[in-house]
C-alpha cells in the first residue's frame, strides 16, 4: 500500500507542476481582432497620431503592484506612406526617455514599423476601433538588456480618447502590462 501511496503522490505532484506550468504559459489573451470590426469610430493610426498627443500610464508587474507611472508627449507626422511617433518619457522618479517610431502601412489595415531596442520588425492590424502588434525588445535593466515580447492592444473611445494595454513576457510567461490613456491634443 505504501508503494501506491508514493506513486500517487508522486505523480500527482508531477502533475499539479504541469498545470502550474501550463496556467501560466497560456496566451495572456484570447481576444481576435475581427471581434470590433464592427465597433466605432474607427481607428485609423495615422490620423489619430498625426500632431500632438499626451499619454499617461503605469507599468504594472505581475502581480498588479504598480512600479513606475510616467507621462509621454507624442508629436506625429504623416508623410502618406509612413507615420513617424517621436516620444519624449518622463518617469515618476524624473528618469527621461526618448523613443521614435517608424511605422509604414503596408496595407488597407496593416503596419510595421521600428524603433530604437525593437528587435526585427513590430507589425500588426487594426479592424474596426482596435489596434494590436507585437515586437520582442531588447528592454534594458540596469547595466543589461532583455529580450521581452509585447502584446499591445490599443481601443479608440472616441476622436480624442485612446486607450492602450500592452502585455509584457519572456518565454511565455507574463512580467507585467503598460497600461495608457492618449488624449489628442
Amino acid at each position: 500500500m505504501k508503494i501506491i501511496t508514493n506513486f500517487l503522490n508522486k505523480n500527482l505532484k508531477i502533475l499539479f507542476i504541469f498545470f502550474i506550468f501550463f496556467s501560466v504559459t497560456q496566451c495572456s489573451s484570447s481576444m481576435k481582432l475581427e471581434q470590433f470590426k464592427n465597433n466605432k469610430p474607427e481607428f485609423k493610426l495615422e490620423e489619430y497620431f498625426k500632431g500632438k498627443t499626451v499619454a499617461r500610464g503605469v507599468f504594472e508587474d505581475r502581480f498588479g503592484n504598480i512600479k513606475k507611472s510616467f507621462k509621454v508627449d507624442i508629436d506625429g507626422t504623416w508623410d502618406g506612406k509612413y507615420l513617424i511617433m517621436k516620444e519624449n518619457f518622463i518617469y515618476d522618479d524624473g528618469t527621461k526617455e526618448y523613443r521614435e517610431w517608424k511605422l509604414e502601412k503596408i496595407g488597407t489595415n496593416q503596419y510595421q514599423g521600428y524603433a530604437d531596442g525593437v528587435i526585427g520588425l513590430a507589425s500588426g492590424s487594426t479592424s474596426g476601433n482596435a489596434f494590436n502588434w507585437k515586437y520582442d525588445f531588447d528592454l534594458p535593466i540596469g547595466s543589461s538588456k532583455y529580450k521581452v515580447s509585447f502584446d499591445d492592444w490599443m481601443f479608440l473611445q472616441d476622436n480624442n480618447y485612446l486607450v492602450n494595454i500592452a502585455t509584457m513576457s519572456k518565454f511565455g510567461i507574463t512580467l507585467g502590462k503598460v497600461i495608457l490613456f492618449f488624449n489628442k491634443n
